[in-house]
């Protein structure tokens, strides 16, 4: 392989899919081949200094235009620092969000239009795309239940309300149906071993070969 893929992992928060990124990282790796998992935000000293500062529940007053900024300044440092050397020396780069989050919270979610969404992930992030998405979907509930239960980890975007977490899982999924190519849609009430297997499936279509 001349040069990596970039495979994102995508839905709403309790979907599951840093649990399913970090599995297949140790599948690849035992395959023998070269992977690098990151994290959006995050991921370098800038990005996880800017993610403190989104996910913390003291700064509730924060604007929109704020937080999208701040996410695409973090997305920004990420491309140009780990995830397009990687790719140039042929890795495969397993990032757990990207630029369609950005869509699907800030703009669905929060109302901010989607071209203004876009046009920040096209600045923070250039031309560069993922070559395949898997968005794992799950009702909101289930989700909610799931966030609920982590001791000390819920954030200023989990204590959103239902109807915020709605709108961004109903936006997940239009934006997977404008884009059957490039996404890969999983059900996640299923058990994390299942739907692990179904993700390898889908690699072995030739993604990583």
């Amino acid at each position: 392989m001349t040069s990596g893929r970039l495979i994102t992992f995508e839905g709403i928060d309790g979907s599951g899919k840093t649990t399913q990124a970090l599995r297949i990282q140790s599948d690849l790796e035992r395959a023998g081949r070269q992977v690098l998992y990151l994290r959006e935000p995050g991921g370098t000293r800038i990005g996880e200094r800017i993610r403190a500062i989104l996910l913390d529940r003291d700064h509730v007053d924060m604007s929109l235009e704020s937080e999208i900024l701040l996410f695409a300044a973090a997305r920004a440092q990420i491309v140009r620092e780990l995830v397009l050397p990687a790719l140039q020396e042929g890795t495969i780069v397993l990032l757990d969000r990207f630029t369609d989050s950005t869509v699907a919270y800030q703009g669905y979610g929060r109302g901010i239009p989607l071209d203004t969404a876009k046009a920040l992930n096209r600045f923070a992030a250039g031309s560069l795309e993922p070559d395949l998405t898997f968005l794992i979907d799950l009702p909101v509930d289930v989700a909610l239940s799931r966030t609920g239960r982590r001791t000390g980890q819920v954030d200023r975007l989990d204590v959103e309300d239902t109807a915020f977490h709605e709108r961004v899982r109903q936006g997940y999924l239009r934006m997977a149906e404008e884009n059957p190519r490039r996404f890969r849609v999983l059900d996640g009430e299923k058990d994390e071993d299942s739907l692990a297997l179904d993700i390898q499936t889908i690699l072995k279509e030739g993604i990583v070969t």
